[in-house]
């Protein structure tokens, strides 16, 4: 295996693939370095002397400046380098040619063809708490049914979405607390739906009716119960009778052959460390243009985490009215940070600092490769559900348990999560986690679903391959590690005022 890569002619930085030790003679194309001290796994060393003041060139674009002169061979690293980062910019529309000439493919994924016309990958049980007063009760009545039922009954999962949220919020905070409850009430993935409310909350049941109904359209109740536990003498028992009617009709529900354009899928990164621009991420990239070449949908979150690679999105804009909507959500979550006073570019965090990864443009330029090559072809408020195929932004902050979140609620019935340091944490959709090196597959085998670190050794068509037909199993039942133990979760996004 090789010892280093360079991931563009232009760049002034090598990333060190394994530990290199100090004294170690690399043949580069750009002359013999000589390392001036160990580079450990997923850091930079400069392949050239670098001035002070001077940028420093990875991906092909500057990830920042030289706080000092660097010689060739030294550690390049928070130490000497330093963002180049400002506030709100205006943009220049530059469009570029989009090629994605990936053929179609007829391989078909067993999915559930609902009776709106989506389809989902799972047929799960969700239970909707209004409010997070209620959480202590919904174990209960989940036990008793699981106890009935220890295979899930007809269900694949059961999930309980529990959040602390739904009383005393006002104002957006409020809606926006209703509005990814109701998504998830309509998510696809969702063969039957208890909400389960208090009686006294700001978060009424009337009112996630109507939404339900105004986002979704009429109410099954063979699908979707509701109960308000406050109303009723024995909610446990009554609830049990609900779940035990929404089993008996999700018992009649099979999977069937669905064309891959039904796909639609989030593409997240949490605790990435150096190689996960160079392995995992450009493997994500490489799916998403995959999906987007069938006529499937991908959905790309984090809008912080876009700040230093924006213009290479806006440059894929599919016409000029998608390129405003760019601009407009990149200075718009600026302005959020500047309204709590915050820095804009206090990122990345302690562990992807340890990692490798040095400055925002540096985790940016490796995170947007997350959405492959092809046109961006609609932006996504958070809280809206795909409305177009092909690649879309989300709003939503860099957050792993909220982005995730907004994914699932989008209608991503799947989310891809790549990861270099590990995290055992899932949303309420299968969560495939893509390890970006085989050292963290290996020691965390019940939270990495997929290892990209085979790139180390193999090439991108033959693990690319590899990933596209797991996905298809992923899709048609095949469960991922959060789903084996049990591991699922939703969290929401919370800008106001709590009474």
């Amino acid at each position: 295996m090789n010892q280093y890569i360079i991931l563009n002619p232009k760049d002034k930085v090598g990333v060190a693939l394994q530990d290199i030790p100090e004294g170690t003679k690399l043949s580069t194309d750009k002359g013999d370095v000589v390392l001036k001290e160990t580079i450990k796994r997923g850091h930079k060393f400069a392949l050239q002397a670098i001035a002070e003041n001077e940028d420093i060139v990875k991906y092909g674009f500057p990830i920042g400046h030289a706080t000092e002169a660097i010689a060739q061979g030294a550690w390049v690293h928070t130490h000497n380098t330093k963002t180049n980062l400002s506030g709100e910019l205006n943009y220049d529309y530059q469009p570029i040619e989009i090629h994605n000439d990936i053929p179609k493919d007829d391989r078909t994924f067993m999915g559930y063809k609902r009776a709106n016309g989506k389809v989902g990958i799972r047929n799960d049980l969700y239970i909707v708490p209004t409010v997070g007063c209620i959480n202590p009760l919904l174990d209960v009545f989940v036990a008793q049914f699981k106890a009935l039922h220890p295979d899930n009954g007809n269900f694949d999962n059961v999930i309980v979405l529990k959040h602390p949220y739904g009383c005393s919020q006002l104002g957006d905070d409020f809606e926006q607390t209703r509005k990814i409850l109701v998504d998830a009430a309509l998510q696809p993935n969702a063969g039957g739906v208890l909400v389960f409310g208090l009686g006294c909350e700001n978060n009424q049941m009337d009112g996630m009716i109507e939404e339900i109904e105004k986002v979704g359209g009429p109410i099954d109740d063979s699908r979707m119960k509701f109960l308000i536990s406050q109303e009723v003498d024995d909610e446990l028992g009554t609830a049990l009778d609900m779940l035990e009617d929404l089993n008996t009709t999700a018992g009649n529900d099979v999977r069937t052959p669905q064309p891959l354009s039904e796909l639609k899928i989030g593409l997240k990164c949490g605790g990435s460390d150096g190689l996960s621009g160079v392995t995992a991420n450009p493997l994500l990239g490489r799916l998403s243009d995959f999906v987007t070449a069938q006529g499937g949908s991908t959905v790309l979150s984090e809008v912080p985490e876009m700040f230093g690679a924006e213009k290479i999105l806006m440059s894929r804009a599919k016409d000029e009215a998608t390129f405003d909507k760019i601009v407009d959500l990149i200075n718009n979550f600026k302005a959020y940070f500047e309204s709590f006073h915050q820095p804009i570019y206090e990122n990345p965090s302690p562990g992807n600092k340890e990692g490798g990864i040095t400055t925002l443009e540096d985790k940016s330029l490796g995170c947007t490769q997350k959405s492959g090559t092809s046109s961006v072809n609609d932006v996504l408020q958070y809280g809206e559900k795909i409305k177009s195929a092909g690649l879309s932004l989300l709003q939503s902050p860099g957050n792993d348990l909220v982005s995730s979140s907004a994914e699932a609620s989008a209608d991503c019935q799947m989310v891809l999560f790549t990861t270099g340091r590990g995290t055992p944490f899932a949303t309420y959709v299968p969560t495939v986690k893509v390890s970006s090196n085989s050292y963290i597959a290996d020691k965390k085998p019940r939270w990495i679903d997929f290892d990209a670190g085979k790139l180390m050794h193999s090439t991108m068509d033959e693990v690319a391959a590899e990933f596209v037909q797991y996905i298809i199993d992923v899709a048609s039942g095949e469960k991922t590690n959060n789903e084996k133990y049990g591991i699922h979760g939703i969290a929401i996004f919370k800008n106001g005022v709590t009474e």
